[in-house]
């Protein structure tokens, strides 16, 4: 009886032990796992040009900032608009586009700007990552900068090197996040960064795990 008695113990206290220890990583999931997502380059004083990935309209548009801000400070000599060849409605985007930077930046900066239009099935970072590499070949870089929002950086990088290197070889590629509305550090405290986190995680593991570019 007193051996059956400290075997209970002991398996109380193993229970208790892997709870605790369960809690504590769900604690520092929670509470880390934004920084997770996140991997930015030291940018190199000065790079061939930036290429700005295609996301939500929010999330386009700090993105776009972002990018030029690195031509403003001649961190980079051109900015790359990764965009659809054209809207829902048939009407080709570039030129809108173009108006847009004009309008904003001034004809000084969006005379830099170099447009890459992608077919309407690109869905993903994989694709997209596939469909610009033609447009960055062209161009004849031997560096650049992938702007994406902060969450995306991690992922991002990862796939962009893996399709650089195969499609273009010997270009060294940067990655610069920039905040996104959409996501916050603190994302449990709202709806909308919270599934922008539970998405973005998700990709991110199974991009690790499986070994696979998705998404």
């Amino acid at each position: 009886m007193q051996q059956e008695s400290v075997r209970n113990t002991r398996r109380t206290g193993s229970m208790r032990l892997a709870i605790f220890l369960a809690l504590v990583f769900a604690f520092l999931l929670i509470f880390h796992s934004g920084n997770l997502l996140v991997k930015e380059d030291a940018l190199p004083p000065r790079a061939d040009g930036a290429v700005v990935l295609q996301g939500s309209i929010p999330g386009e548009n700090v993105r776009v900032h972002g990018a030029i801000e690195l031509l403003q400070r001649g961190q980079v000599s051109a900015v790359m608009l990764s965009l659809p060849r054209e809207s829902y409605w048939g009407e080709p985007i570039a030129p809108v586009a173009l108006r847009y930077i004009e309008k904003k930046y001034g004809k000084e900066f969006s005379s830099h700007i170099v447009f890459c239009e992608t077919p309407p099935q690109v869905n993903s970072t994989r694709q997209e990552a596939e469909a610009v590499s033609p447009c960055i070949g062209d161009q004849h870089w031997k560096d650049f900068v992938v702007v994406t929002s902060d969450y995306h950086t991690r992922r991002a990088g990862r796939i962009w090197r893996t399709i650089t290197a195969v499609r273009n070889p010997g270009i060294k590629v940067y990655t610069h996040g920039v905040e996104d509305p959409e996501f916050q550090q603190s994302w449990w405290r709202s709806r909308l960064s919270a599934k922008t986190w539970f998405m973005e995680f998700t990709k991110l593991v199974w991009a690790e795990t499986a070994g696979r570019l998705e998404r």
